[in-house]
């Protein structure tokens, strides 16, 4: 349509609005019904740069040590980095915290330990996290045994001889533990409550220390992680009374378990587990379930995990879910019934 000019010399173009609109609406309308594809195709391209696990620990724990074992084969996976974030702190709590609140899109995991997933909910009742409703439980990635160790000069050579000599011998026996609220800590309040007998718990500033005390004689006995002290057993720096397993295990296959010694209901294991912030989406999810799988099956991942005395477990987050409630409840009673209280 035109017009013409007053001056009636050029004739002007002019223009209704539903033809300038027509374009504009199309492209709206373009934009509105892609804009539900966005989730689903960043998911389906997940990751597009490095993965970050976050340790609640100092390098060369248990926790550390389980997470650069996994990531190798867990980057290769993925098809990018991964990479490891120690963030030390209130026993595990301020790395678990910063994972809570970080994004739930897969960047960001956490590995932790028993202390991280199911003893610190039951030791400080105003804890910053919750693992049931603050994370995306992915899987139990391996376990280890505690072994009941002394003093090789301590006069008991066995648990059905420790248990008679602490009843002889009320509160006079020291347990050194790697700290108030360990799970070397609460495994020895619960073989007093099992076997009812008593102890003086002597807590140090991690595993390394109290392991070093009671070589020199300045502690009795412990409850200290398997891996953590094999190699000292085999040098017979340490004696050996019994494993917290149900069965012996293959690293020490001569010492029997407190059940053989005849204690019973103390199947004890220190575990490591991998954890994200609650709501990843769900095919992001199943690709950092899958990256975990991929690598704690791999024979070579296997055997250094073996070596160390840790058995692979890589079950799924239902099964996690159920396990960590149960763990959780454990520690719970032990220490209600114990009267533990973090200072």
């Amino acid at each position: 349509m035109t017009r013409i000019s007053r001056q009636g010399r050029r004739p002007v173009p002019t223009f209704s609005l539903p033809t300038l609109a027509r374009p504009a609406l199309a492209v709206l309308a373009a934009l509105a019904a892609a804009m539900p594809l966005a989730a689903p195709a960043a998911a389906e391209t997940y990751p597009q740069r490095a993965v970050t696990i976050v340790v609640p620990f100092p390098p060369g724990g248990a926790s550390d040590s389980t997470a650069r074992l996994v990531s190798p084969k867990a980057s290769e996976s993925l098809g990018q980095p991964v990479v490891i974030d120690n963030r030390p702190g209130a026993n595990g709590g301020t790395g678990a915290t910063h994972v809570k609140t970080a994004p739930a899109d897969g960047y960001t995991l956490l590995v932790g330990s028993i202390g991280v997933f199911a003893i610190n909910p039951a030791l400080y009742p105003a804890l910053s996290y919750s693992p049931k409703s603050d994370f995306d439980l992915i899987t139990v990635a391996v376990r280890t045994p505690n072994v009941l160790v002394a003093n090789p000069d301590f006069p008991a050579n066995s648990v059905k001889e420790l248990v008679e000599y602490l009843k002889k011998n009320p509160d006079k026996v020291t347990f050194a533990s790697s700290g108030v609220g360990s799970s070397d800590h609460l495994t020895a309040a619960l073989f007093w409550q099992k076997t009812g007998t008593s102890g003086i718990h002597v807590p140090y500033k991690g595993g390394g220390p109290a392991i070093s005390d009671l070589m020199a004689g300045h502690a009795n006995v412990s409850f200290q992680n398997l891996g953590a002290v094999a190699n000292q057993i085999k040098a017979g720096k340490l004696k050996a009374l019994g494993v917290t397993a149900a069965t012996r295990n293959p690293v020490l296959p001569d010492v029997p378990t407190l059940k053989e010694g005849g204690v019973d209901g103390i199947d004890v294991y220190s575990w490591q587990a991998a954890a994200a912030p609650k709501g990843l989406p769900p095919e992001v999810k199943a690709k950092v379930v899958a990256a975990f799988k991929a690598s704690l099956s791999d024979p070579a991942v296997k055997t250094k995990f073996t070596d160390l005395g840790f058995e692979v477990v890589a079950n799924t987050p239902a099964e996690f879910a159920a396990f960590q409630a149960d763990e959780e409840q454990r520690w719970r009673e032990v220490v209600k019934a114990g009267n533990i209280v973090v200072q």
